[in-house]
């Protein structure tokens, strides 16, 4: 290639920010490109997503909840850094996590490049001069299109309430890891993927239990050392396993509402239970997705499933209705950190 074309291809290419504001090791992970204050109490984050990636959807394809979620995750220790004092360290926990894809979403089309997460503070507590709890609601939005919108809620912790909370679990060094060769996957071509790592169910002998299979080498999830298994694995097992439901034809999930009430550890097997999908009013398909170890429930997810085709829809039939109740549990403790 002629130096100019180069020198061309490298001014196109777009400067993310430092890694260690996203936490992340590989800074070819990073999908953020700074944030801003929107001038009315919230903030602007830029994103850049890539052509190729090798693990999200790319392409002319629907909306990767996968490439969402982790972009969502990013923007949190970016402004929790940048514009709530919180100091290089602490521990980002979440609580619950919701997002909803738009029909834009959905719709086949290239979804690389430029993208902004509009983000408003809906609740902030401070200890001192730094924040302690937010909850906030992220907008997602490229060019004309909004993509989704998102809520979250997460606390932030000090590295010695940390350690406390772990009960001498807080290092990866605490920890007996799971072996490199995980459990065998169900098949990838069930879940639409290319690559047998990127199957995060192995069979149980059940249509509606799965085990979580834990890669620790897995570049996305484990781009760097865990004491316990992250966030975002969890959010993508309860993904895998609405797809993986008995129902007339597959269907894309396009919302979720998580809570997050335990880590789930790297010494345990940790089993999926789902529901039966039932089919509402709006034509929506719907299930609960429990994450259970020891016997204990971590993690729940009311998953919604894109609406069936040719449904007619009748809002004045399901206003008010609803037909799979989100779990109420209390706080959560999983760190945000992938």
């Amino acid at each position: 290639m002629p130096s100019t074309a180069i020198h061309a291809a490298l001014a196109q290419r777009p400067a993310f920010v430092a890694r260690q504001l996203v936490h992340k090791a590989n800074p070819a992970e990073v999908l953020l490109t700074g944030w801003r204050p929107d001038g009315n109490d919230g903030f602007v984050a830029s994103a850049h997503w890539p052509k190729v990636h090798g693990c999200y959807a790319t392409g002319r394809t629907a909306l990767d909840p996968l490439l969402l979620t982790e972009t969502v995750r990013q923007s949190l220790p970016l402004l929790c850094h940048g514009a709530y004092a919180v100091p290089m360290g602490h521990h980002l926990l979440w609580d619950t996590f919701s997002y909803e894809l738009t029909p834009e979403a959905l719709a086949p089309k290239d979804r690389s490049g430029p993208l902004e997460l509009h983000v408003t503070c809906l609740d902030l507590t401070r200890r001192g001069t730094r924040a302690a709890a937010l909850t906030l609601l992220v907008s997602v939005v490229q060019g004309a299109d909004l993509l989704a919108q998102c809520t979250t809620r997460l606390t932030v912790q000090a590295p010695a309430v940390y350690q406390r909370l772990r009960a001498g679990r807080g290092t990866p060094e605490d920890v007996t890891a799971l072996p490199a060769s995980p459990a065998a996957p169900i098949s990838p071509f069930a879940l639409r993927r290319a690559r047998h790592r990127d199957v995060v169910l192995s069979p149980a002998g059940n249509d509606t239990r799965w085990r979580l299979r834990v890669d620790t080498t897995h570049p996305l999830f484990f781009d760097h050392p865990l004491d316990h298994a992250p966030g975002i694995l969890l959010l993508e097992a309860a993904r895998q396993a609405a797809r993986m439901l008995p129902a007339p034809r597959p269907l894309p999930v396009m919302a979720m509402e998580t809570s997050f009430f335990r880590y789930v550890e790297l010494d345990a097997p940790c089993w999926i239970e789902a529901q039966l999908p039932q089919l509402g009013p709006d034509g929506h398909r719907r299930t609960v997705i429990s994450l259970r170890q020891n016997g204990v429930e971590h993690f729940s997810a009311t998953v919604k499933l894109a609406r069936e085709p040719g449904h007619r829809y009748l809002p004045s039939a399901q206003a008010g209705i609803e037909i799979i109740p989100s779990p109420v549990r209390g706080s959560v403790a999983v760190p945000v950190r992938a």
